[in-house]
């Protein structure tokens, strides 16, 4: 059974770019995002901003290998808009991330073909545009330890790359780590082997 990946490539920042054929403008917009809630947000935005505009196609992948997705015509012939809009960002590899094409018409009917074209287009134009990193999968935990091993635990959690998500200092130090799921156990056995440390799995 293969594991799943445990990194994955999204978009640094929102990114922009427009595409026009016979005289269709096509306003390809693509977000960063990390859960369903926030799709509606942008294109709520995007409606208002362009209230003019006779379509708002969109679509959506979520997680690590994008097995999470939607795609919306909005009036377009079927499947001529989000579909073309999914293709682009899996072309690029792209996830958790959300594409929306605003469409003008122009005067001169582009055909389904065409409209494929152009909705594919505006959306890679966009993620062009944009700057793409690569984020990763992360396990969380708490580790609960005196104060005298505090050192220690910052200590391997910067040599297994891990990230302070919270500290608490009460009677004892507890501190939240985030790191990278393929590394987890590997840290989790170093942490075990503290003698006092005390760990927690979120």
């Amino acid at each position: 059974m293969m594991e799943k990946p445990d990194v994955f490539q999204t978009l640094k920042a929102p990114s922009e770019a427009m595409y026009k054929v016979k005289g269709s403008k096509h306003y390809g917009y693509v977000f960063p995002i990390s859960s369903v809630d926030e799709v509606k947000a942008h294109l709520d935005a995007l409606r208002k901003k362009h209230h003019g505009a006779r379509h708002h196609a969109y679509a959506y992948r979520l997680g690590p290998d994008g097995a999470n997705w939607r795609t919306s015509d909005d009036g377009e012939p079927a499947n001529s808009a989000g579909p073309p809009i999914l293709g682009a960002m899996k072309s690029k590899e792209v996830t958790q991330c959300l594409g929306v094409v605003v469409r003008y018409f122009g005067g001169t009917k582009l055909g389904v073909g065409g409209l494929i074209d152009a909705y594919k287009t505006a959306t890679a134009m966009a993620l062009e545009a944009g700057d793409l990193i690569e984020r990763f999968v992360e396990d969380e935990f708490v580790v609960q330890c005196p104060y005298d091993l505090l050192g220690t635990v910052l200590s391997l959690s910067d040599k297994f790359g891990a990230r302070v998500v919270e500290q608490t200092f009460t009677h004892e130090c507890q501190v939240q780590l985030a790191v990278r799921t393929s590394v987890a156990p590997a840290l989790l056995d170093a942490l075990h082997q503290v003698y006092g440390c005390f760990v927690v799995d979120l």
